[in-house]
């Protein structure tokens, strides 16, 4: 069987899927890395809502993706912006979202760390600012996660200069009950976030982004870099103080970053590996063995699927992502929270999918081409 796909001139070209998936089995934790994987949130297709309506989500299909994620080794980065964070997931969603995640993986012995933001703050004062990070702060620390310091669109608002972002952070990390991840999104992923750090000017940023870093050592875990600059993220990791580490958030250039040169290497929590679970688990306990190069082998062919899903305007990879866990299998639907299933075209998801299936992504192929077939048919392409 063959189907006709779109490419993004709008001409109709035949793909022959393949017939059998990768061999890729549930294992043990890593050795050699820590890596989290983002996770998306899987909404309730039956939910009566409109896209700027609360989100609901399907509880039970979210959990189980959940474990799908930590059986293969993979920790889970909760309520990050893979889950729709200000894109469709409000707080009080992320806020349930955490406290379920996080006794789930309490019941199985997965690792977690969860999102810790402002998005319950539209704008406001340094003062509300703070607050709003401290009510999150004590809800991730009352579920027993790790805590992720998220970049704040209200802060970057409301900031006059990198003074601010030493104030707000500082008084955080003081108070943290234990090490966190300080995450530094770039605004190809949130154009709110540009001039983050007090400067757009990158050099300037990273700046004090480090002095954050360096008055409190004992109080950040590692840095999460989201930038997709492979050199400018292994020029801050050399400058990271001892024993914090440094989690690469590029999702065009993870595979290098993460093998490392004879300088140090990137951890990693990733987007990316939400759709790729498995594989990269793969790969990086090939990489525990030492063998890099059969790392990179398994872990290189899989950037071009990357920079496809990321591609511009890259906060919309949220939707590619969700749709290929549906091709996958690990949800019945195509509905996504805020209706953001509609944020890239059958052209896009055409390519996406011919990517995941070349490299054997789909438990079962037969089913994810049965439902990319539904998807063309709903835009009207006849096979």
């Amino acid at each position: 069987m063959t189907l006709r796909l779109p490419d993004a001139s709008g001409a109709l070209r035949t793909y022959e899927p393949r017939s059998e998936p990768l061999a890729l089995n549930p294992g043990s934790a890593f050795t050699s890395r820590t890596v989290f994987s983002a996770a998306h949130v899987v909404a309730d297709p039956y939910a009566d809502t409109t896209p700027d309506g609360p989100a609901a989500v399907d509880w039970d299909a979210t959990l189980a993706f959940r474990r799908h994620l930590w059986a293969h080794g993979l920790g889970v980065a909760e309520a990050m912006d893979t889950a729709q964070r200000g894109m469709g997931l409000d707080w009080a969603g992320a806020a349930e979202l955490i406290r379920r995640s996080a006794a789930e993986a309490k019941a199985v012995g997965g690792r977690i760390a969860c999102g810790v933001g402002t998005d319950q703050l539209a704008a406001g004062t340094l003062d509300e600012v703070r607050r709003a990070y401290e009510e999150q702060l004590a809800v991730v620390e009352e579920s027993g996660a790790q805590a992720i310091l998220m970049a704040s669109r209200a802060l970057a608002a409301t900031a006059r200069g990198p003074e601010d972002y030493l104030e707000v952070y500082g008084h955080l990390l003081r108070q943290a009950a234990e090490p966190v991840v300080l995450h530094w999104l770039g605004p190809m992923f949130d154009p709110a976030l540009e001039g983050y750090w007090g400067s757009s000017d990158l050099d300037a940023a990273t700046g004090t982004f480090l002095e954050v870093i360096a008055a409190h050592p004992d109080k950040v875990d590692g840095v999460k870099i989201s930038l997709l600059d492979a050199q400018r993220e292994i020029d801050l990791r050399r400058r990271l103080p001892q024993g914090v580490r440094c989690y690469t958030g590029d999702d065009f250039n993870y595979p290098e970053l993460i093998a490392g040169d004879e300088q140090g290497f990137s951890h990693a929590l990733l987007g990316i590996f939400d759709p790729l679970g498995p594989l990269a688990a793969e790969a990086v306990r090939v990489l525990d063995t030492g063998n890099t190069a059969g790392f990179r082998a398994l872990l290189d062919p899989t950037v071009a699927l990357s920079r496809h899903l990321f591609q511009a305007p890259t906060r919309f990879y949220k939707t590619g992502v969700v749709f290929l866990a549906w091709l996958a299998g690990h949800q019945d639907h195509f509905t996504m929270v805020g209706g953001l299933q509609s944020a890239r075209s059958l052209p896009h998801f055409a390519r996406a999918y011919e990517l995941a299936d070349g490299l054997g992504l789909f438990p079962d192929p037969k089913l994810a081409e049965e439902r990319m077939r539904t998807l063309l048919s709903l835009y009207g392409v006849s096979q």
